[in-house]
């Protein structure tokens, strides 16, 4: 009896151990696995942070990303076979080149950020819902506009509205703004907005300085802004036409202009979420 329960106990002793080895090795195969998928993404131009095999909110969110441009379902979780998605995809293709820019591709729900050469950067965002709000008795619709853009005005840190906070802000189009959210869903659900990571903001303000190009477009609309480029001329003239637009703008005035230029910069500070 005596023997029986010795060789019990090291039985249950081995099979401890074993349980314990068993899930060391499958956490070290789990950072690995991650730290894979980040260098695979990163490689593929997603925005990835810090490629650590720790899986955070900059992983997630180029995880969630990678799901929005391939068509896959949007669950923000790594498992073998999105590993193997992963491993098997090649690089966004953006719609203009040859020229530093920002694209946002509201079908897909991602921007890209785009280099002379082509190189791509990649986030998830959330835009215009298409959904009617009211904001201090004026009703609006929650619309991103399509078409070129340049960013004529940007804010430093959080500035908060009556519609929510926004965080380093990059004004495209009156009220329109791409900028830093605590709220990136993974579908359209901003007022207009081009929400981004918040992990990310800072460093997008940094690359997008006054005069950066941002093309908004879905499947039925894409303009170039290649003649921009080519005739810089173009570029000031539509700087210098948002400029005389804001000064002209009431600030009384509650109005919407057309489909391609958002909502007056008058109300900016109030609609932008």
């Amino acid at each position: 009896m005596y023997l029986t329960f010795r060789l019990f106990l090291a039985l249950l002793l081995i099979s401890v151990q074993s349980i314990a080895i068993a899930q060391q090795r499958s956490a070290s195969m789990i950072r690995a696995e991650t730290k894979e998928a980040e260098s695979r993404l990163a490689h593929l131009g997603y925005w990835t942070g810090a490629v650590d095999g720790v899986f955070d909110s900059a992983t997630r969110s180029a995880l969630i990303a990678f799901q929005k441009w391939e068509g896959r379902p949007i669950t923000g979780q790594l498992t073998l076979d999105e590993l193997e998605a992963i491993r098997t995809s090649a690089s966004p293709t953006v719609r203009d080149v040859g020229y530093a820019h920002v694209e946002v591709d509201l079908d897909r729900q991602v921007l890209l950020m785009v280099s002379e050469d082509g190189g791509v950067r990649v986030l998830p965002v959330s835009t215009g819902n298409d959904k009617p709000f009211t904001d201090e008795g004026q009703e609006s619709i929650s619309y991103t506009p399509r078409g070129r853009f340049i960013v004529y005005e940007k804010e430093v840190g959080w500035h908060t509205g009556s519609l929510g906070s926004v965080y380093y802000a990059n004004d495209i189009s009156g009220g329109i703004a791409i900028h830093g959210s605590r709220n990136v869903a993974t579908e359209p659900a901003s007022h207009g907005c081009i929400r981004i990571p918040m992990f990310a903001a800072r460093e997008v303000s940094k690359l997008l300085p006054v005069g950066t190009i941002v093309l908004v477009y879905d499947q039925l609309s894409f303009v170039s802004a290649k003649e921009w480029v080519e005739n810089p001329k173009l570029k000031q003239a539509a700087l210098l036409n948002i400029a005389i637009t804001d000064d002209d703008d009431d600030a009384d005035t509650i109005a919407t202009k057309s489909r391609s230029f958002g909502i007056k910069k008058a109300r900016a500070k109030m609609i932008r979420a």
